[in-house]
């Protein structure tokens, strides 16, 4: 078996790293269940159930071989009409960006969607989409931690363009892990 996070090329094939990019899913649009990855074995353990009523809007997983400042791989939110199963790798593309303060620490989402998707192929930037949406995305990061106990900040997103930098520092950190030894799940 591969370890997701490690030995799964981010880049697409005759597509532009980083607007282009892989990701796997570790939880599917409509969950309630938050699972996550398991940096040593590169299996999915259930972190928990969500303890408040609400679900995730989209599609949710990470970036195979990033590092984001939280220290796991970078998270992106994968727009698509359909429920992608965990431990699926799809094509995606970024439109931008939302981040949170999760316990004094930035934590990126990457905002992608996919571009096999015919409603949303034609989704280049935030912009495009219903106002809507976004505002539901961030009602979701401010609750789903509340009743835990724990509180969030959001900020307001990001373009493409600042989603596209965070990528590339993100691919950079887990190059710079990777030869210093310092990544969990390597043989």
């Amino acid at each position: 078996m591969i370890h997701p996070w490690h030995e799964v090329t981010p880049a697409v094939e005759g597509q532009d790293l980083p607007n282009h990019f892989r990701a796997v899913i570790e939880i599917p649009k409509g969950s309630s269940n938050k699972y996550e990855l398991d940096k040593s074995s590169g299996l999915l353990k259930l972190d928990r159930v969500l303890s408040s009523a609400v679900y995730y809007p989209a599609n949710y997983g990470f970036i195979p071989q990033t590092l984001a400042e939280d220290d796991d791989p970078l998270d992106v939110l994968v727009y698509c009409t359909e429920e992608i199963p965990p431990l699926t790798l799809c094509e995606a593309r970024a439109v931008g960006m939302m981040t949170m303060v999760d316990q004094g620490a930035p934590d990126h989402k990457i905002i992608a969607v996919l571009p096999q998707d015919p409603i949303y192929s034609e989704r280049h930037a935030v912009e495009d989409f219903p106002r809507h949406i976004f505002k539901m995305l961030r009602r979701f990061f401010e609750d789903y931690k509340t009743l835990e106990g724990k509180e969030v900040e959001v900020d307001e997103l990001q373009p493409a363009a600042k989603a596209h930098q965070v990528i590339e520092e993100s691919l950079a950190r887990y190059s710079k892990a990777r030869r210093t030894g310092q990544l969990t799940g390597l043989r």
